[in-house]
């Protein structure tokens, strides 16, 4: 189904191979997991087989059509879901989805009326699916591009981070379009950072790093420290943290009986009373799409409430402005790194100080005339002591593996000295290795007394991380739990509603 010979991508000028020499082949009727971590040259391999970019050297063949001799057929053969799900949020999912199945030329009305009612069902679009993809969660757009991508059947299915903002239940749904889809013989690529996923769902793995291949496994004789171990190249142990209980210090932000669109479920927020202390972390868990966007963008200035109060610390917000939020000690990490969180065209440094252009340290008269040389002294610390790997601090942003963008992000916000972290689905995207360096940031900032929420779709990070659990259903607080030793079914049951 595919077949990779030789491939060689080299990026300008450069000698840095992004990926060398690479050779794998994708059988039909399988499921394919390929991982690997940040920067290893996934990302750049789906990309010459998409025809998005070109490669030096090598030969790629999908479905028997070569994608330089015949690149309109190689890709009429393939669905793609990109990590970064593009979609035209102005539509509705029905007007994207019939937009998407117009481009591959569907034709077959009666069959592709009965997959679209199976997949917005089995991903729980039903309520949403005619609504704008603009009023859409994260989550949900996820899932709305993945069905854009299936709808004409391809005979390659390329599947990037596709669960990422997904609940354990709509995975399980995902998990059984795919089955079906092999079952027909189709061939699936699935690219996840979720090791239990790629374990569960793979009949083969490829392990890639630093563009080459480390090896391929079949599943049945490999488990997820022996493919941890060939990602990084080291043996992984699994981290512990001490839950504390901080009910007795300080508040450093509370929300008292705030709405805000109440009316609508999937965006709305309905008398949510919350509070976060100095030094713990406050884990919102839910199915995404159900308050938790909203709540990220009130508690950060981005939105107003429509009724209720919103204090930090002992001082109630009145003026609802980012820029107000960030001179009360609040910082944050947004679920969309790319759209939210950094400027993509801007230099590495020039996003580490985007908060702090007007200290003197960085500028004279309140960020008029910039202070080049000590942005750039500045700017190559914190990529120490961050490890953000980048060959200098003056290349773009948006040239970083996500795990390395993460970083940035990070060193900005942690570094601005907050008394509040809102972080939303910190370690999206992210492999083992970053997603544990976050972790370790977010244990740090915790001790010298930051209060942390923390947004999360992936239940074990708000099990592992939390000290105190919050769920929340339709833009509400269902309950509340010590994360030590927290109920799991109880929680799962609050997740729904029950």
């Amino acid at each position: 189904m595919l077949k990779i010979n030789g491939l060689t991508k080299i990026y300008g000028r450069s000698d840095v191979k992004a990926v060398d020499d690479l050779s794998l082949e994708v059988e039909s009727g399988e499921i394919f997991g390929f991982i690997g971590p940040n920067g290893a040259g996934k990302s750049t391999t789906i990309k010459c087989v998409t025809g998005i970019t070109g490669f030096n050297a090598g030969t790629i063949e999908v479905n028997g059509f070569d994608v330089r001799k015949n690149p309109i057929e190689a890709k009429r053969s393939i669905g793609y879901v990109s990590d970064s799900h593009v979609v035209y949020d102005q539509l509705t999912g029905a007007e994207y989805v019939d937009f998407m199945a117009s481009i591959y030329g569907v034709a077959d009305k009666e069959s592709y009326k009965s997959r679209l009612e199976n997949y917005i069902d089995v991903f729980g679009l039903k309520d949403a699916f005619n609504e704008p993809i603009k009023s859409y969660s994260h989550g949900m757009q996820q899932k709305i591009n993945v069905i854009g991508a299936i709808i004409h059947n391809p005979p390659l299915l390329i599947l990037d981070e596709p669960s990422a903002a997904l609940t354990d239940i709509e995975v399980e749904g995902l998990f059984a379009i795919m089955r079906k889809l092999i079952g027909e013989g189709k061939s699936i690529i699935f690219i996840s950072h979720k090791m239990r996923e790629v374990l569960h769902i793979s009949d083969r793995i490829t392990v890639l790093r630093l563009g080459e291949v480390v090896g391929t496994v079949n599943r049945a004789d490999t488990d997820g420290q022996k493919l941890a171990n060939m990602m990084i190249g080291k043996e992984l142990s699994e981290s512990q943290y001490e839950k504390k209980d901080a009910s007795g210090a300080e508040v450093v932000a509370e929300l008292s009986h705030v709405d805000y669109d109440k009316e609508h479920k999937h965006s709305g927020v309905n008398d949510m009373s919350l509070k976060i202390h100095r030094g713990e972390i406050v884990g919102i868990a839910g199915v995404d799409g159900n308050g938790q966007t909203q709540l990220a963008q009130l508690i950060t200035g981005v939105i107003a409430p429509q009724s209720g109060n919103i204090y930090l610390k002992d001082k109630q917000v009145a003026v609802f402005d980012p820029n107000a939020f960030i001179t009360d000690n609040v910082s944050h990490v947004p679920e969309d790194r790319n759209a939210q969180g950094l400027i993509g065209d801007m230099s590495i440094a020039e996003n580490l100080v985007l908060k702090a252009t007007d200290q003197p340290q960085f500028s004279k008269g309140h960020g008029l005339l910039l202070n080049k040389p000590a942005i750039h002294e500045y700017a190559e610390e914190m990529v120490k002591k961050y490890d953000v790997r980048c060959t200098s601090t003056e290349q773009t942003v948006r040239s970083l593996s996500g795990g390395n963008q993460q970083k940035v992000i990070l060193a900005r916000e942690l570094e601005s000295q907050p008394s509040l972290l809102v972080m939303a689905h910190p370690t999206r995207g992210l492999d083992i290795g970053a997603a544990g360096f976050v972790h370790e940031q977010m244990i740090a900032a915790r001790q010298r007394g930051v209060g942390i929420l923390l947004i999360s779709a992936d239940f074990d990070e708000i099990l592992e991380m939390s000290d105190r659990i919050l769920v929340c259903f339709e833009g509400q607080i269902m309950g509340e739990y010590s994360g030590k030793n927290p109920p799991i079914e109880e929680i799962s049951l609050a997740m729904t509603g029950k």
